[in-house]
């Protein structure tokens, strides 16, 4: 029995060995990375090997990282660019892709051979071939330069870029304003201008010039036309460029009200979501036309009262996260400002539970806001009512409670001031309505 034991002993101390023995060799032949094919900034493999006029070799995401930031000296020589022009190592990089080659045993990929990425020279020469084309309404030559560009920009950043600093945005804005005038009546023309806003997307955020483009008549009445009676990716451009739009320029969200439609498919992208960002593009521009100041804001207001934008608001806000609770409650909250919509969310039965609910629970914009909506349904209470019941519902669910845990934690000005007398109204109603017992919150100090 001794000896068994101790053959056994003897087999394990050997396969220790035989382990140990294993991870040493490993050790030895651990892999290691060629100094030459290490960029000098990340000290990682160069993917792009890219020279500067300095002779030293870099990787050209991390050297263009180094000049974008400002800086215009080698960082290992320290002396001043003569040029920031960025010329391929091919031999370098030819050499590390055989490297990786004969290394793939180790588990070292292949890299790619990089794409050039597009000049200055090379943008502003598409875009002046656009601009003409656009002029004389040329179709077939527009649509294979816009998709080259989108193809280009798509590659990289560093094209993205490159496109939009040499006024890209601009020349597709004026294109499309072109191209827009006729799209109703020529089918290429629709497809056309379909592709350019496709690519117009790409360019965001947009240039002043661009915008007042897209902000004529022409342009707005096509992308309206996009929202809900086309395909739906251009649905999506057309609320993310509306949303663009709107957004900096309130002359335009009177002039987008004027468009017959306009509103019904706004409406519609929110009631029948083409996806969460056209559903929040097409939620910023209701946010926009509904607390402007002009002249038609009681009209519109009402129009999307009428159409049941408040219960689908509502509805949204139940399941809904950060994003797209806290445009909806502002919606909500300039809805508020009329009295046909306040009565329309007083009529809703979810509305104050949801509200309430938003409190200190998604984030300082969403309490902001759903804080100003039950300040302005509450309102009424100050004439001698009970604000529609609003008053009684809202302390069965229990705002006074979280209202002054809002002012407890603190909050902003405007705010502060609000939840203050919202909370002196629901103090008045308090002994009467409320059904949660006021001894789990004695401790709080009240502000009044």
């Amino acid at each position: 029995m001794i000896s068994t034991w101790r053959r056994r002993m003897a087999a394990r101390r050997a396969r220790k060995l035989e382990l140990r023995r294993g991870d040493e060799a490993f050790e030895e032949v651990e892999l290691t990375v060629p100094s030459e094919f290490k960029c000098p900034i990340s000290l990682d493999l160069m993917k792009d090997p890219v020279t500067l006029l300095s002779g030293i070799t870099y990787d050209r995401e991390s050297i263009e990282m180094w000049i974008e930031a400002g800086n215009r000296t080698c960082p290992i020589t320290n002396r001043a660019f003569g040029s920031l022009e960025l010329v391929p190592n091919h031999m370098i990089r030819r050499m590390i892709q055989e490297w990786c080659v004969e290394n793939r045993s180790h588990g070292i990929e292949r890299i790619p051979t990089p794409r050039i990425p597009v000049s200055s020279m090379e943008v502003v020469e598409m875009l002046d071939k656009i601009s003409e084309a656009s002029k004389i309404k040329d179709q077939s030559v527009c649509r294979k330069l816009v998709v080259k560009m989108k193809a280009l920009s798509k590659e990289s950043e560093r094209n993205k870029k490159c496109f939009k600093s040499n006024g890209t945005g601009s020349v597709l804005a004026a294109a499309f304003e072109a191209f827009s005038e006729t799209s109703s009546q020529d089918e290429e023309n629709d497809d056309i201008s379909k592709e350019i806003l496709s690519a117009l997307t790409l360019m965001l955020p947009l240039s002043v010039e661009a915008k007042s483009c897209l902000g004529s008549p022409s342009s707005l009445h096509c992308m309206v036309g996009y929202l809900t009676n086309s395909d739906l990716s251009s649905g999506w451009n057309s609320a993310l460029v509306l949303r663009e739009i709107v957004s900096s320029d309130k002359r335009k969200v009177e002039a987008l009200a004027e468009i017959e439609g306009a509103l019904e498919s706004l409406f519609k992208v929110v009631k029948e979501p083409i996806c969460p960002a056209a559903t929040r593009s097409s939620l910023i521009v209701i946010y926009h036309m509904v607390t402007s100041s002009h002249p038609a804001k009681d009209m519109i207001i009402s129009r999307f009262v009428q159409m049941g934008l408040v219960s689908l608001l509502v509805e949204t806000l139940v399941d809904a996260d950060r994003s797209m609770s806290e445009k909806a409650l502002g919606v909500l909250d300039g809805i508020c400002d009329n009295e046909e919509g306040k009565e329309a969310v007083r009529d809703n039965s979810l509305a104050v539970p949801v509200l309430v609910k938003k409190l200190l629970r998604v984030s300082d914009l969403a309490t902001e806001f759903s804080v100003s909506v039950l300040w302005k349904l509450m309102a009424i209470g100050e004439s001698g009512e009970d604000g529609g019941g609003v008053l009684a519902e809202a302390l069965q669910v229990g705002a006074f409670q979280k209202l002054l845990l809002l002012l407890q934690v603190g909050c902003g000005e405007r705010t502060k001031e609000k939840a203050t007398q919202a909370v002196k109204l629901l103090n008045l109603h308090r002994e009467r309505l409320e059904c949660i017992d006021s001894l789990d919150f004695k401790d709080l100090k009240r502000p009044f």
